[in-house]
């Protein structure tokens, strides 16, 4: 399905200007931008994939991840086809980039008010925005969330955090959380690994922050790349100036698309990183694509009590009072 877009104006000659990311594209009548799915259709720009929905699955709320949302729940989980990034190490490659590489749009229409059914239907507690960017199908996410707002369910982002702060502005008062890729603290890599920028993705955070939104962050740490101790310093610092509180979720590359040559990151990378972040002061640091690694349980950050213990998504145990450590009664931040 189409429809005209939100977040653009138009300008002479037919052309339109998108504010929806921070790409900030000027489109020419029968092109696209960036991300492949918004058109410029004799100046007027539309959106090639309001309820397109190229994935729709049920995922533990832990794979987005999201550790501080409603642990052990379930998400009901979308996605269309593009993205506004084109990272070399993108785990969803074969659909994010489609719009680019063949300019197919594909997937199953789905109405908003039929995806917040389905969502209450499965038992989940919130719908999840993710796999590819939310960004790019704002106006679906859009009118879903303040469906699934009046119904009860909370709506989650997993995002790259290249928005414009009218997108934050305009989604916040239905979005209850996000976890944004903060993929790297250089420029440089953003430029060359993602074909974007790293100062809209820092203000992106902050601004989310100050709407209110649960925040929470995920470094992919591949070897090389991202992985000194300078860096991930500057990251848990820049994290721990938005609020110690803020989970930082550091994540083990594994070699696919475009980024092959590259080894598996080392566990005690990770083990690495999750100590600068503490040393840092950030309350909850976690390693993830670990299985079994005690760095994805939560601990009270005050007495060291284990509260929720953790198996990949899977939740072994938890050991709150409400959102309160039983042993010192420290609250545990998140949604709950």
């Amino acid at each position: 399905m189409i429809r005209e877009a939100l977040l653009y104006e138009k300008l002479n000659n037919k052309r339109v200007h998108c504010n929806l990311c921070t790409h900030g594209c000027t489109i020419k009548p029968d092109r696209r931008g960036i991300c492949g799915v918004r058109e410029n259709k004799d100046g007027v720009l539309y959106s090639l994939v309001y309820g397109t929905l190229i994935a729709e699955n049920i995922d533990p709320i832990e794979k987005k991840p999201f550790f501080h949302v409603y642990p052990g729940s379930l998400s009901y989980s979308i996605a269309t086809v593009g993205c506004n990034f084109s990272c070399e190490f993108c785990q969803n490659h074969e659909i994010s980039q489609m719009p680019r590489s063949t300019l197919m749009i594909t997937g199953k229409d789905v109405a908003p008010e039929e995806i917040v059914a389905r969502a209450k239907k499965s038992g989940s507690k919130t719908i999840a925005y993710t796999y590819t960017e939310p960004t790019i199908y704002f106006e679906l996410a859009y009118d879903t969330a303040k469906i699934a707002h009046e119904n009860g369910l909370k709506n989650v982002f997993v995002t790259n955090g290249f928005m414009t702060s009218e997108a934050i502005d305009t989604i916040a008062p239905f979005l209850s959380a996000a976890n944004v890729d903060l993929k790297s603290f250089r420029d440089d890599f953003y430029k060359k690994q993602c074909g974007a920028r790293l100062k809209p993705v820092l203000e992106s955070l902050k601004k989310m922050k100050e709407k209110g939104i649960w925040v929470e962050i995920t470094t992919l740490l591949i070897p090389s790349l991202n992985d000194s101790d300078e860096e991930l310093k500057d990251i848990a610092q820049f994290i721990a100036g938005l609020g110690k509180e803020t989970p930082w979720h550091i994540s083990r590359f594994h070699p696919q698309f475009k980024m092959n040559s590259l080894p598996v990151t080392p566990v005690a990378s990770l083990h690495r990183a999750t100590e600068i972040g503490k040393q840092s002061g950030l309350k909850y640091v976690y390693s993830g694509n670990v299985p079994g690694d005690e760095g994805e349980s939560t601990y009270c950050f005050n007495c060291q009590k284990l509260l929720i213990e953790r198996y990949g998504f899977k939740i072994i145990s938890v050991n709150l009072t409400g959102n309160k450590c039983p042993n010192c009664g420290t609250e545990l931040e998140g949604i709950f």
